[in-house]
């Protein structure tokens, strides 16, 4: 007699009430088959849903006579392993999100279930309707999109009548692609005598039977036997009707990088600092031992290697590693640098695939094919085995934080897989952001230094201009005489220049034009974020509000005004002041394309522009020989943002740029435009001094209770009702300042600096707080309440954000 087995299995419904696993019984027929991490179909309530197994168990913990049996299994095999299982947890319980959250965010787009509504004749129904809506058949997929309203309303009708019913079917969007192949004949004997008996001009049918004769039984794709053996496709149809070939499909896998070659590169030799940080690396990785390491590295200083050199050795050990970017911007560079070294073995993983080439990614890393991968945020969830090293390179950027749910950071996620496998995880950048530096101040990490830039090159000199004195004699623009000069005299020489617009965020906000002042709120020290529908200017953390003011308190000047621009003005006004220079724009709008940003770079680095004009997503990971001008055009745009992070923002983004300039043999220079050019994070990123600038943030960090000295919650509730918000958030408000403790800090609720999205109303409420797990239990409390909370309110709370806009 089979012992009767249990499954724990997570469903497709993301609600408080079904956030725990629900056990089913396991039919007999499915009884060594069925695996944790498998994704089945199971009844819940009326309908069927698709879910994911978690566990397995002899013994069942609830009563039997309740439980249902697992309609059917969706996967052969785990889609998910133990370690992506056990994550799941973790993160689901880190970032207040629902278990199936995470475990869908883990899986391609492509193994994600859709549900189909299935329309079924049960009874008779006039010859007119099942010609007309059924088409002549006696069941149909139902899509609201395809049908009238006249049409909906009839199939509603006959729904009411019980002439028709409805179900919901799960289906699986992951279809593997497939291309004609065929199979050779192993009848020898029937091979033979149709070579014999071939008249002496059937010459390719001759060739194509020698070839069969030569392989037989092998599977041979269409265009490469066709290559083999130049036959027609009419001579390959007639040798299928002869029973000398079989038609069958292959698989065939879809390569992103399949149009590019990549030559391969060799190690390069590394210098004394280079050597120091892979020795530390390396010798982590050979003990087995889990080591954050944070390889902070001056722009050009050769991080890139380290990581190469580090990746080989634990490639060597058979090992898999595992390398973030921050953004799909810098992944081609990045894959381009690790495929010349690693060749197939590497995979590439980031959301500007498409579904189809992100699922055979996904599956080549499964299936064990490949052992480096390449990616983005998300691709820390790879389903790699056997990992030897995690590396997250620009560890600094918010993008690695994911803004809708599950809000996870990709760089905690890396941290919690290094733990598991006991491995080094990297953190590089030449600009820590200040929680990481802090974490290797106290031991957590441990630090490595790169102060060198590789092969000689120096650090370019940074000019700061004062855009006060340029725009207090002429007319307004975006191009100080300095640059303009610099800008005429590079392009003289035949060399390139970038000019980087600084556009972060939407957030709008006034500035004196003649002593660069920005009106700061008196309690938290923020720049405040102008409102033109009630002409005030609020802070979004605390809530206070002023009316906009008509004269600067600072110098008494009336040049304050809203701050601003975009990169369509900015590349208008240099057709006129440089009609000769041939002009790249990258921003938002140009590289929406699926592979515009990379044909885009690559035509950079070819030289068919001069001038490279973009956002912040040129400011990072470049290398282009030939750029010896960087132009910053606008500095102080994230100064003037109503967050905490604006300081280290600015002198990570200066500093980052900069580092684009001279990076080979030749000399680069930097210039700076900025109404605050005494401001210490344009001072400290104009003498590249991180750490200078990592002591004074700390400093006003400190004095302001903010991070790394106080963990912050963000709890953000919307509304379509701007007031129905505001009342949930005040309840919410007092709600937790019963229940915190006295040092817990609570600001707000205010609403948020882009206030209305999509016609919903935006508010926050802000906490800071001494232990990190301190209030997740009243927290998750809250986000329960929040679940049955009626009139259409939506609440979200997030942990660490990077971002309060």
């Amino acid at each position: 007699m089979t012992t009767q087995l249990y499954a724990q299995i997570i469903v497709d419904v993301p609600t408080m009430q079904t956030d725990q696993p629900y056990t089913y019984l396991v039919p007999a027929a499915m009884h060594g088959t069925l695996q944790p991490g498998m994704r089945v179909e199971v009844p819940f309530g009326a309908r069927q849903v698709m879910g994911f197994v978690v566990g397995l168990a002899g013994t069942p913990p609830e009563a039997v006579d309740k439980m249902r049996p697992i309609s059917q299994l969706m996967d052969l095999s785990p889609v998910l392993n133990e370690e992506l299982l056990a994550l799941s947890q973790a993160v689901a319980r880190e970032t207040f999100a629902f278990r199936i959250s995470v475990l869908q965010t883990m899986l391609p787009n492509a193994l994600k279930a859709t549900y189909e509504r299935v329309l079924t004749i049960v009874d008779e129904v006039s010859e007119a309707v099942q010609a007309r809506l059924f088409r002549g058949l006696d069941q149909i997929t139902f899509r609201v999109s395809d049908w009238s309203e006249e049409d909906i309303a009839k199939f509603a009708q006959l729904r009411r009548t019980h002439q028709i019913e409805q179900t919901i079917v799960v289906s699986d969007r992951a279809k593997p692609k497939t291309q004609l192949a065929y199979q050779l004949s192993t009848d020898i004997e029937l091979l033979e005598s149709a070579y014999h008996a071939l008249p002496k001009t059937a010459k390719k049918k001759a060739a194509l039977l020698g070839f069969i004769l030569g392989h037989l039984g092998e599977t041979w794709r269409k265009k490469v036997l066709q290559q083999q053996v130049s036959v027609s496709d009419a001579t390959l149809n007639q040798a299928v009707q002869a029973n000398w070939l079989a038609k069958v499909q292959v698989e065939q896998l879809r390569d992103p990088f399949a149009t590019t070659t990549i030559a391969p590169s060799k190690p390069l030799t590394l210098n004394t600092e280079q050597q120091h940080a892979f020795d530390q690396i390396k010798l982590s990785a050979d003990r087995g031992q889990y080591q954050p390491f944070l390889l902070a590295g001056i722009t050009g200083s050769g991080k890139t290697e380290v990581y190469l050199q580090a990746a080989q050795h634990v490639f060597d050990q058979g090992k898999t590693v595992l390398f973030l970017v921050p953004e799909i911007a810098l992944t081609p560079q990045m894959v381009r640098r690790v495929k010349a070294r690693f060749g197939a073995q590497t995979a590439v993983l980031h959301s500007g695939l498409s579904d189809g080439e992100r699922y055979d990614e996904w599956r080549r890393i499964e299936r064990g094919d490949v052992k480096i991968v390449v990616g983005a945020r998300s691709a820390v969830f790879a389903p790699l085995t056997n990992l030897g090293l995690i590396i997250v390179d620009e560890e600094h950027e918010a993008t690695y934080k994911q803004t809708d749910n599950p809000r996870y950071h990709a760089r905690d996620v890396a941290l919690w897989r290094g733990r598991y496998h006991q491995i080094p995880v990297i953190l590089g950048s030449a600009t820590p952001s200040l929680e990481s530096r802090a974490r290797a101040q106290r031991g957590i990490y441990q630090r490595l230094v790169l102060t060198q830039r590789a092969g000689g090159a120096s650090l370019p000199p940074v000019t700061v201009i004062d855009m006060k004195t340029m725009l207090s004699d002429g007319p307004e623009t975006n191009f100080s005489a300095p640059l303009l000069e610099k800008l005429k005299a590079c392009l003289a020489r035949g060399e390139q220049a970038v000019l980087m617009l600084n556009k972060r965020g939407f957030s709008s906000f006034v500035m004196c034009r003649d002593c660069g002042f920005v009106p700061r709120d008196p309690n938290c020290n923020l720049a405040m974020t102008l409102h033109m529908d009630s002409h005030t200017l609020k802070c979004h953390y605390c809530g206070h509000e002023e009316p906009i003011p008509t004269r600067c308190v600072n110098c008494g000047s009336s040049r304050i005004r809203y701050y601003g621009t975009g990169t369509e003005k900015v590349a208008a006004e240099l057709a006129e002041l440089l009609p000769d220079a041939r002009v790249l724009r990258m921003d938002q709008d140009t590289t929406r394309k699926k592979g515009s940003m990379d044909k885009m770079l690559q035509a950079f680095g070819d030289h068919q522009a001069d001038i490279l004009l973009g956002t912040q997503m040129i400011a990072k990971g470049l290398d282009f020989p030939d750029v010896t001008l960087v132009g910053v055009l606008n500095a102080d745009t994230a100064l003037g943002l109503p967050d905490f992070h604006a300081s280290e923002r600015t002198f990570q983004l200066l500093t980052q740029v900069s580092g684009r300039a001279g990076r080979a043999q030749k000399a680069g220079e930097v210039i700076v435009q900025t109404f605050n050019p005494t401001h210490y994070a344009i001072t400290y990123a104009q003498q590249h001094d991180y750490e200078g600038f990592y002591r004074q943030e700390m400093a006003v960090r400190h004095a302001g209770n903010y991070a790394p000295y106080f963990y912050t919650v963000q709890i953000q509730a919307s509304h379509t009702e701007e007031n129905e918000a505001a009342k949930q958030m005040f309840q919410i408000a007092r709600w937790l300042r019963h229940r915190v403790q006295a040092d817990v800090i609570i600001l707000g609720p205010s609403p948020k600096p882009i206030a209305k999205l999509r016609n919903r109303y935006y508010f926050q409420i802000i906490l800071k707080f001494k232990q990190r797990t301190g209030l997740d239990a009243l927290l998750t409390e809250l986000q329960n309440r929040a679940q049955k909370a009626k009139h259409g309110l939506q609440l979200s709370i997030d942990r660490d954000p990077v971002s309060f806009m």
